[in-house]
């Protein structure tokens, strides 16, 4: 939205824009003391930035005398006017060399706007609207829409309309030169954009366009109330000045904010829109962007389904901060669901992530811990590369560091991973995080980890009835940043680890013979009744039968049966077999090939997962209302 900033200046101020402490600048482009008698058409005389030859000196002497003839002064007079119109150009470098040193260090374009005034006011001018295009046209060359300039939102001009420029406004912007407020291109548009806020008539306004690398970017109003003096023509000269600094810092403001736009909008797109519900765990997750959106980095997280109820958590971190980085994450991210979805162990996932990560170009390097949760063994596997190590919350309410190789960062290369196996005692918690949570300028990463972990001891110990609501875990971990500017993402993925009951499983290994689906049904009947689900038992039957006949066909080894109760019903056969079966439709005349169609139409959901050691078959059914 376009833009425009108002300030007042006091005329008793002693600031300048250059925030100079010695005020000296402002002395020399504020109005002076008016003398006592004399002067020129009423007007104080001002030692201003472009006035030097020919400029009054405050107590009057070698003023024009009223009714006589012009005093030419020859010797120390052309001397002193000499030396005067040198210091009124030092001081007018110095003005600008303070406005650049202010405009050129903003990021935003709020904050552009804002060091524009307040390099112009009080020591040149008295107030300074600025009116932008809009919208801002971000391409190179010359836009095909019509130009409209809009006043920024202020307590007086925040219910503004829409300005369309004039013909006689746009030639100024082509124009691409500053003019006095009372020329024939700019008088007759100022009444309409600053309407009571036009001030004083005559040359007490410059209107200078604020021109981009093709394109008008809009114009600023510089204005002096009627006590200090017009505008001269060397102040044409500072004005010029003025536009270009400032049209340099809106349109770096507004390409980079576009960028950070970009970045942040690609990021979220990529990270999980919701989270799974698999089986034996409850999750949550976090995300906070950088204090400042141009601080858009790479930090993602994902949980991810695996046959046999398993689930793979995932928290990764791209290096840098930039459009770049959030896509670096979309492909990481992308390649670590295809990894998992072969169902390697947690170092070999990181190992060949580290290959993929090469192809991408050796300059982008990340973090990533990836860590496989199997909640019917209660068992941890994991691998680390370079990322900060995970905390787990025992259910008794300790939060400990877990000791786990970090390994070396995705995108160095030539570099192994170790898997690590431990424990996951029933409800615990696990988190993950990003380095944004625990490092900052003050606090170096391992003391970051160890405030984290004493906060979430103490919160858990606040819960003596229970482990505490898995969100307001996540909140707590987040209050560890305090209200302090964070200059890095972050993203925290945390797991209750629940685990799956051992009554509630049961499985079996079959030799594969013609009679291991006969004998598949007896077992899963037997298991149904015990559970109390013979409502189910039909179906169940059939579906066991059909996916044990199909790997009866190929495989070699002992197929396995597993039999879950949970939410839902879950039956598992697994055999050695590479091939994944393939619905088809069979003809009329076919004596097979209807086993998946059966399963495809009884089944609330079904499907089948390549392994490294073979394949698993799997299907689900909704328990029966009690």
């Amino acid at each position: 939205m376009t833009q425009h900033r108002s300030a007042h200046a006091d005329p008793g101020s002693e600031a300048d824009g250059s925030g100079r402490p010695d005020g000296s600048a402002a002395r020399a482009l504020s109005p002076a003391p008016s003398p006592p008698h004399g002067g020129q058409g009423g007007e104080p005389p001002v030692a201003a930035v472009g006035r030097g030859e020919g400029m009054p000196r405050p107590d009057g002497a070698g003023s024009p005398q009223r009714g006589g003839p012009p005093v030419r002064i020859r010797g120390a007079g052309g001397h002193a006017a000499r030396a005067a119109g040198e210091r009124a150009r030092a001081d007018r470098l110095r003005f600008l060399d303070a406005a650049t040193r202010r405009i050129a260090r903003s990021m935003e374009l709020d904050e552009t706007l804002d060091e524009l005034t307040a390099a112009a006011v009080p020591g040149y001018a008295d107030r300074v609207h600025v009116f932008l295009r809009h919208p801002q046209p971000l391409a190179d060359g010359a836009p095909d829409t019509p130009t409209v300039l809009r006043a920024h939102g202020t307590a007086r001009l925040g219910d503004a309309l829409p300005t369309a420029v004039t013909r006689r406004l746009a030639g100024l912007l082509r124009g691409r030169r500053p003019v006095f407020g009372d020329s024939p291109a700019s008088a007759a548009t100022l009444q309409d954009m600053l309407g009571s806020e036009a001030g004083p008539r005559g040359r007490r306004s410059i209107v200078a366009p604020l021109l981009g690398r093709d394109h008008a970017l809009g114009v600023v109003v510089l204005t002096r109330e009627a006590h200090r003096p017009a505008f001269a023509e060397d102040d044409l000269f500072v004005a010029s000045q003025l536009a270009t600094l400032a049209a340099l810092g809106i349109d770096k403001a507004v390409r980079h904010g576009h960028e950070a736009s970009v970045a942040d909008a690609l990021q979220r797109t990529m990270l999980p829109q919701s989270l799974p519900e698999p089986t034996g765990v409850r999750l949550a997750s976090r995300y906070l962007p950088a204090s400042r959106t141009a601080q858009v980095g790479g930090d993602w997280y994902d949980a991810i389904p695996l046959p046999g109820s398993r689930v793979a958590l995932v928290i990764g971190d791209v290096m840098g901060h930039s459009v770049t980085s959030a896509a670096i994450m979309g492909q990481l991210r992308t390649i670590v669901q295809t990894l998992a979805g072969l169902d390697l162990p947690p170092a070999e996932i990181l190992h060949h992530l580290d290959e993929q990560a090469e192809r991408l170009g050796g300059q982008h390097m990340a973090t990533c811990l990836y860590v496989l949760y199997d909640p019917v063994q209660q068992r941890l596997l994991m691998a680390n590369a370079g990322h900060p190590p995970p905390l787990l919350v025992r259910p008794d309410g300790t939060a400990e560091i877990m000791k786990i190789p970090t390994g070396v960062p995705i995108g160095v290369g030539g570099c192994a991973f170790e898997s690590t196996e431990m424990p996951a005692p029933p409800g615990a918690t696990l988190m993950l995080y990003t380095d944004g949570l625990v490092e900052s300028r003050g606090s170096d990463l391992q003391t970051g980890v160890e405030q984290l972990a004493t906060r979430l001891d103490d919160h858990t110990a606040a819960h003596p009835g229970g482990p505490p609501p898995l969100e307001s875990l996540c909140d707590e971990a987040l209050r560890t940043l305090g209200h302090r500017e964070r200059h890095d993402d972050v993203a925290l993925l945390a797991a209750r680890l629940e685990g799956v009951e051992p009554e509630t499983v049961t499985y079996w290994y079959l030799a594969p013979h013609p009679r291991t689906a006969g004998q598949a049904r007896r077992l899963a009947r037997r298991t149904l009744r015990r559970w109390q689900l013979d409502p189910l038992l039909e179906t169940t039957e059939l579906l066991v039968s059909e996916v044990i006949g199909n790997a009866v066909r190929f495989a070699t080894r002992p197929i396995s049966l597993r039999i879950l109760r949970t939410d839902v019903l879950r039956c598992e056969v697994g055999d050695d077999a590479p091939q994944v079966p393939r619905m088809r439709h069979a003809q009329l005349s076919d004596e097979g090939g209807r086993g998946l169609w059966l399963v495809d139409q009884l089944a609330d959901r079904w499907g089948a997962t390549r392994l490294s050691t073979g394949k698993v078959v799997w299907f689900e059914l909704e328990l029966p209302e009690e």
